[in-house]
């Protein structure tokens, strides 16, 4: 059974809704997926896991929630996430999903292997950006 790391940070809960879907794909697709906001993540849960998956909404200038989000990110290198498969999703509210593709050149440049080009979803999760949040579960739990 693939052990899958989802962490985010959720204010409105819109992102954290679509963390625990992306949970459920993977869980019914027989992974073991383990839920956690960052405040509770560490860089070990990270290296550990065999997938991993990150979700975080957009804050100020397309950017990632700057005090939790952002230094746990800084902290993870090519040691801890290179050659793992790798979600990333996030809510938005304005901008064209900057924050977003910026995010995804990063973990590719710490070698992880990023799974498309990120689930945006503006304010709510519709059920479309649910639906692509369940599915990337169940291919990181592949």
């Amino acid at each position: 059974m693939k052990k899958l790391l989802v962490v985010y940070w959720s204010s409105s809960g819109n992102t954290e809704t679509m963390a625990k879907q992306l949970a459920k794909g993977a869980g019914d697709a027989g992974a073991e997926p383990t839920l956690k906001p960052v405040s509770e993540a560490t860089v070990d849960m990270v290296k550990a896991a065999e997938a991993l998956a990150f979700g975080c909404p957009a804050m100020g200038d397309e950017v990632l929630e700057e005090s939790e989000m952002e230094p746990f990110i800084s902290r993870l290198s090519q040691e801890d996430v290179g050659g793992k498969p790798l979600g990333l999703f996030g809510s938005y509210d304005w901008g064209d999903g900057l924050w977003m593709r910026n995010w995804v050149q990063r973990m590719k440049g710490l070698g992880a292997l990023v799974e498309g080009e990120g689930i945006t979803a503006q304010l709510e999760p519709a059920e479309a950006a649910l639906e692509q949040c369940y599915e990337l579960g169940k291919r990181l739990a592949g």
